[in-house]
């Protein structure tokens, strides 16, 4: 059962990464796309980080910490490419 939850997590981050790739492949541009992005990419980095990181299982002290790094990184990359569009 565990392997199917695993392999079901695994195909999500496959289509996501798909959806990234099809956006460049498109042309699409400005910041609506640029956020979705992110989003994605957050989105990803924490499946990766509770699924094959095992900090699903961890306290919530790791998890928060892994959360916030993740919003504090993308905060600032979304800042530092919406004052480079002005």
């Amino acid at each position: 059962m565990k392997n199917t939850f695993i392999t079901t997590i695994w195909l999500a981050l496959i289509l996501l990464t798909t959806m990234t790739y099809s956006i460049d492949l498109l042309g699409m541009s400005g910041k609506a796309t640029m956020l979705a992005l992110l989003a994605i990419t957050m989105l990803k980095s924490q499946m990766v980080a509770n699924y094959f990181m095992g900090l699903r299982n961890c306290g919530t002290l790791w998890r928060g910490i892994m959360l916030g790094y993740f919003l504090i990184v993308g905060s600032l990359i979304a800042i530092a490419y919406l004052m480079a569009a002005r």
